[in-house]
């Protein structure tokens, strides 16, 4: 994404796909997020629970993608 992304920590509540996800941010809010494609060339699994950075577009708050999880 472009360097004016909002990054934010979430927990991941539910998973649709291999590669989409319901996240619940910090703030509370809800999107959907998909994996990034370092996550993917590395084949790191997510599972429910598990909390992850998001990087949200400004210009699409209810979509982002996941670049990180956390242990």
């Amino acid at each position: 994404m472009a360097k004016d992304a909002i990054k934010m920590v979430g927990k991941v509540v539910k998973s649709f796909s291999t590669r989409e996800y319901q996240v619940e941010l910090e703030n509370k809010m809800t999107i959907k997020a998909t994996v990034s494609g370092k996550i993917n060339l590395h084949s790191i699994r997510i599972l429910p629970g598990d909390i992850v950075d998001v990087e949200i577009s400004p210009y699409d708050l209810s979509q982002g993608r996941i670049v990180f999880r956390h242990k």
